[in-house]
């Protein structure tokens, strides 16, 4: 009998969901920062289960089902704690990160993955804990096998079952999305129920097909001045950061909670309802080369926004104030060793209880290139890294050694770079001094 993964799916009613959103820390991370599990090395196979919808009001990426862009989905694993089926509270933070699964605490939402349809299981594949995939029959090739279909990341799988904890490279696809598998030109149509079987599937990430058009941007239930939570999507290869810009700085959104696509901003001015934001995408790059989004909290959100899900019209720009010269508090402009020097300044840019985010800017005031830079400082007691972006931070004791990302190593004489960080623990003080090398 064919069996697909059955979940309960919580609703979150608006008043329950501000109390918990907006206690919740940013949980951007680089793709190098400890903890993360990496795209997949290339094609991989997994067991596949089935879903039938996305929850209510959202999936776990912070979407209504019918404003996604494509109605063909799939929930990625939470975990990846194989032989261990408890709860960890999401999102994933400290000494949990390394149990993440390739959900990454909600950095894959948005992205594509091209699944292509694999041999059947003849025997038991029930998910059952401690019990081994296929119990009692073989995997098999049939006449569905090699149908293909391009699907969207629009939900998370963190149930206590074998098929989201012992298999990273599970997917739960949606079951309306079953019979649109495509082999030889045309749709299969009949794979589910009758031919379903606990399918092996393969599957990759892929950029987002066809893609034209520009973001997409809307405020979430219960959103309002003083909680401006919105939803972003349209994304040409998915969401890895969103910042916004307030009293003269861009600053580093928080995620709301693992739900990857939703994030809380600022007002450009303190109470405000009008925002500026851009968007990284999932390399960490700028989407559209900085570009920023100018919108205003709509008139049907007054008081606060009634509607699941309120799309609103934006402006874009490319001018000043897509990259403004920040306020940092403090600065420190240190010289470092190996011929290196460079102007640093820190700047926390959101704080809550038990842990901050903050901004690092790096400067070169060398005359000569800077190669694979590095900068090193000394963390205050207590506090404990928990993610970065735009850089690898890697702490060693008290001591935390940032690096440049992949795709921007160096610095030519007079260049800058900016990274961030979430981190457990007091913002003040601040790091008294940084080694350039």
């Amino acid at each position: 009998m064919s069996q697909g993964r059955r979940r309960l799916l919580a609703l979150v009613l608006p008043g329950v969901l501000i109390a918990l959103c907006a206690l919740l820390p940013l949980t951007q991370r680089s793709a190098g920062a400890a903890g993360a599990p990496g795209d997949p090395p290339g094609p991989v196979t997994g067991n596949a289960t089935y879903f039938d919808a996305l929850g209510s009001p959202y999936g776990g990426c912070g979407l209504p089902q019918e404003n996604l862009d494509a109605q063909d989905f799939v929930a990625l694993n939470v975990y990846d704690t194989p032989g261990d089926y408890s709860f960890y509270p999401r999102p994933l933070t400290g000494a949990d990160l390394d149990k993440a699964g390739l959900w990454d605490n909600g950095l894959n939402c948005g992205r594509y993955v091209q699944v292509e349809i694999g041999d059947y299981c003849t025997g038991v594949n029930d998910g059952a804990q401690n019990q081994p995939f296929c119990r009692g029959g073989s995997w098999v090739s049939d006449a569905y096998s090699g149908a293909k279909l391009t699907m969207i990341v629009a939900d998370s799988c963190g149930d206590s079952n074998a098929w989201c904890r012992d298999d990273p490279y599970h997917l739960d696809l949606a079951k309306g999305s079953l019979n649109r598998f495509v082999k030889n030109g045309a749709a299969v149509g009949d794979l589910y129920p009758g031919h379903w079987n606990n399918r092996h599937v393969t599957w990759s990430f892929v950029p987002a097909p066809g893609y034209s058009g520009d973001l997409a941007i809307g405020f979430l239930q219960g959103a309002q001045i003083w909680w401006p939570a919105i939803a972003v999507s349209h994304l040409a290869d998915g969401i890895h950061g969103v910042e916004y810009f307030a009293d003269g700085a861009w600053r580093a959104a928080r995620m709301n909670g693992d739900m990857g696509q939703s994030y809380v901003i600022g007002a450009t001015t303190s109470g405000g309802d009008q925002f500026q934001i851009r968007v990284r995408d999932a390399t960490d790059t700028l989407i559209n080369g900085g570009r920023v989004y100018s919108f205003g909290l709509p008139a049907a959100c007054a008081s606060r926004c009634a509607a699941p899900y309120t799309k609103v019209a934006y402006t874009t720009s490319q001018g000043p104030t897509a990259t403004p010269t920040p306020t940092p508090t403090p600065t420190s402009t240190p010289t470092g060793g190996t011929g290196a020097a460079c102007a640093v300044s820190y700047q926390v840019t959101n704080a809550w209880q038990g842990g901050f985010t903050a901004g690092v800017t790096v400067r070169n005031t060398a005359v000569t290139s800077w190669n694979d830079w590095t900068l090193t400082w000394t963390a205050p007691p207590g506090v404990t890294l928990v993610s970065a972006w735009s850089s690898t931070i890697t702490p060693s004791g008290g001591t935390w050694t940032a690096r440049g990302p992949s795709w921007a190593p160096g610095l030519a004489p007079g260049a800058s770079a900016t990274f961030g960080f979430q981190a457990t623990g007091p913002s003040t003080p601040a790091p008294a001094t940084f080694t350039c090398s």
